[in-house]
């Protein structure tokens, strides 16, 4: 015990000798206001530096004397200022575009790859979300998630994503910090996130930092647009199966502003136009809606209120000769509200309070009337969440700076609820069957982490995550610790290691891939644990020609345990509680190796991403309790991202996809029975399976190529996007089936998208 205290009597001492001050404010773009996420500021001179982050804060602690600082930023001119710290300093800078900006691409953090301590992070930029291809013309974020290696997508089209062998639940969305549990529209095909909405994505695959917790895989963070603070500035778009519209300005201006985005899609009003049978009517349709309003109450004070809410509507409706009616209804959506309140205590104490509501739910209607009898049922689920989370950020000196925080979410869960209205001659049915009792649920949970600086080579972030579930009467506590760290080799090579132990505390049971609003959210119960996980990775970063092209090469392991399946033939409409529907203790191992190659500047740029990896499950009830190949285990996967600037009238992108084909669970061989019947007259064919998930389909490749055109008008910027999906015409498997033809069995694929060419006009002023 004596050595503790020499040691911290020595640290304190070598503290205490040195004047420590701290420079600290915001960062904005100085056309906008928005506040600029991950602008680098740095010292040469002390090699020391930061970023700022969610909120454009930053704060940087130094010694006394006379040194540089630099504010960089992609697509921003440089901004160096010199200063004499004999105190602490409040320093607001604003950055302003470069005159010469080309639309650049950067993938990681503003600091280079090689710098930074944390690993398994990537960040896409907006800008260049908008110039990849996109299907029907819908540019979506969750469809370049799936171009980075680590990251897979489900079937054909669809816009769910699995992260180093993870299933769909797994994934921590949160849009300006509130989980979405749906990210789905048109049953998968499309996701929630309008991009006219978007400022900032950013994905986690692995060395989660300690404020993160609830998912095994990953932690996807969307983050709005404040809304321009200087001049009303709008957006909007005419599709080939949609519309949006996105304004913003400034309510006061320098002091409050506004966002607001729509997104609606016309195929019903386009189909009742054509429909073959007056007797018949019917369609399709989803809509988003975001809006945020930011007011800065002071320098030490800023607001912001944002939400989202957004449904899918499926709807058909048959009457014949006005007596008979048969109606069907489908629908499914998410609703989300954050509060942020920003505050900073002092130059080194920055805190972030916030407030948040997401409702998830999803209804289905079905109905019956004729002159004589009416019948009528309905079934709806879903959950909904109240939240409260306060951050700290913390900068102690140059070589410690700390986040610290607490979080606690109330869970009200509505698993199945079926109401069911009959009404025939006397008979008068009118009754509510609820499979599943609601239930609600405590999450709860506190964190610390610490960035260390141990020298200019090494540095290293060390936290953990203490994480308490309740629920009736169970109650799970969980230490979660979590490690990152980067050894610099030089100024061009670094070497990272990250451990993180997760746990999940809310299931998803579906028995689809293409994200159906069926999917069931449930919580871990006495009788249903919640899900573990550990994962470590090991990766070499560098960077050639001046910092243009960067390249990684990682590994990672992931085990985790206790996950939770259907069991074989079960669904949502179970008429049982879903705890009795579902396999539990379930295990998971994945493995693999991800090479990452981007350039970063210029006017040709892009990634290059290549993951080789290995995913198998472990069910005791499943595959006669052997390991199998997961649903999307997938050997390998390739994406390449282009996108070139030929001038400021034309730009044009392109990706190629690769994939192993998926593996599925599919006849091996097909047999005669015994003869039945009493004169053994009829003869059946019997399928033999196999093992689970022994089968793979077709690999999956497609190329897409999309050519914008701009043209500067006298009040308003018009953009003519021609995007091809699918260029080849490559007949990618979305299912397969068998067929009989004469003497013989056969297996037949069907495809789902053929080459669909897109025509967008937006308009910017």
């Amino acid at each position: 015990m004596k050595y503790l205290y020499i040691f911290f009597f020595l640290f304190s001492s070598i503290v205490l000798s040195q004047n420590f001050y701290t420079i600290s404010g915001y960062i904005e773009d100085a056309a906008t206001g928005e506040s600029l996420i991950g602008v680098n500021v740095y010292s040469k001179s002390l090699s020391v530096g930061t970023t700022t982050n969610n909120f454009g804060f930053y704060s940087l602690t130094v010694p006394e004397g006379e040194f540089d600082i630099n504010f960089s930023f992609i697509g921003y001119s440089d901004f160096t200022k010199i200063l004499l710290i004999k105190t602490d300093l409040e320093l607001n800078t604003r950055l302003v575009l470069s005159s010469n900006i080309i639309k650049e691409v950067i993938l990681t953090d503003q600091v280079s790859n090689v710098q930074q301590t944390q690993t398994s992070v990537i960040s896409v930029p907006v800008i260049q979300i908008k110039s990849m291809p996109a299907l029907l013309g819908e540019i979506d974020v969750l469809k370049s998630i799936q171009l980075l290696p680590g990251v897979q997508s489900g079937s054909e089209g669809s816009s769910g994503f699995y992260v180093r062998g993870g299933g769909p639940d797994q994934n921590l969305i949160l849009l300006d910090g509130v989980p979405v549990y749906n990210a789905s529209h048109l049953f998968g095909f499309f996701s929630v996130f309008n991009i006219d909405a978007i400022k900032n994505v950013k994905l986690t695959k692995g060395g989660f930092p300690a404020r993160f917790g609830g998912r095994l895989s990953s932690v996807l963070e969307i983050d709005m647009k404040e809304g321009n603070m200087k001049e009303f500035k709008g957006e909007g778009s005419i599709g080939l199966i949609s519309s949006k519209l996105a304004l913003e300005g400034p309510i006061v201006k320098d002091k409050a502003s506004f966002m607001i985005s729509a997104r609606r899609t016309y195929a019903d009003l386009l189909l009742n136009l054509f429909q073959p049978s007056p007797d018949a009517t019917g369609g399709y349709y989803f809509y988003d809606l975001n809006a945020k309003l930011n007011y800065k109450i002071s320098n030490r004070d800023r607001v912001y209120l944002s939400g989202y809410f957004g449904d899918d509507i499926f709807g058909l409706n048959f009457n014949e000769s006005g007596d008979d009616e048969f109606i069907f209804g489908l629908g499914w959506g998410n609703k989300t509200t954050a509060f942020r309140w920003n505050h900073v205590f002092n130059n080194k104490l920055f805190s972030n309070t916030t407030l948040t509501y997401s409702r998830y739910s999803f209804d289905i209607d079905q109905g019956f009337s004729s002159s004589d009898s009416n019948f009528e049922f309905s079934y709806i689920s879903g959950l909904r969440d109240f939240g409260a989370k306060i951050d700290f950020e913390y900068s102690l000196n140059p070589k410690h700076s700390f986040k610290f925080g607490y979080s606690h979410t109330y869970h009200d869960f509505f698993p199945g609820e079926l109401s069911l209205d009959f009404n025939y001659d006397e008979t008068d049915i009118d009754t509510v069957f609820q499979f599943s009792d609601d239930l609600q649920a405590h999450d709860l949970f506190l964190y610390v982490e610490d960035e260390i600086k141990f020298n200019e080579r090494l540095k290293m972030n060390l936290g953990t995550h203490l994480a308490l579930f309740s629920i009736k009467d169970s109650a799970y506590l969980k230490l979660q610790p979590r490690f990152s760290a980067r050894y610099l080799i030089n100024e061009k090579w670094s070497l990272k290691a990250s451990y993180a132990e997760m746990q999940q505390n809310l299931h998803l049971l579906t028995n689809s891939s293409v994200g159906l609003p069926t999917d069931i959210w449930v919580p871990a119960t006495d009788s249903v644990k919640p899900q573990q996980s550990k994962q470590f990775a090991l990766s070499i970063n560098t960077n050639f020609l001046d910092g243009i092209l960067e390249a990684s090469v990682e590994g990672y392991y992931k085990k985790m345990d206790d996950l939770v399946s259907y069991k074989e033939g079960s669904s949502f409409w179970d008429a049982q509680s879903w705890e009795s529907s579902v396999e539990t203790g379930g295990e998971g191992k994945s493995y693999g190796l991800e090479l990452f190659l981007q350039k970063k500047k210029g006017k040709t740029t892009g990634w290059i991403g290549y993951t080789l990896s290995w995913t198998y499950r472990r069910f005791n009830n499943i595959n006669f309790g052997d390991w199998y190949s997961y649903k999307y285990d997938r050997r390998h996967d390739i994406s390449i991202v282009l996108s070139h600037k030929f001038s400021d009238k034309i730009d044009i992108g392109a990706t190629w996809v690769y994939g192993t084909g998926n593996a599925i669970t599919f006849p091996q061989a097909t047999y005669w029975s015994y003869p039945s019947g009493p004169q053994g007259q009829y003869i059946q064919t019997l399928d033999y399976y196999g093992e689970r998930n022994s089968t793979r389909m077709n690999p999956y490749h497609r190329f897409d190529l999309g050519v914008n055109f701009h043209k500067q008008k006298k009040s308003y910027e018009r953009t003519i996007s021609l995007s091809i999906y699918n260029l080849y015409n490559r007949k990618n498997p979305f299912f397969v089936y068998l067929d009989e033809e004469p003497n013989q069995t056969v297996a037949r694929q069907v495809s789902l998208f053929p080459i669909i060419p897109t025509l967008t006009y937006n308009i910017r002023f």
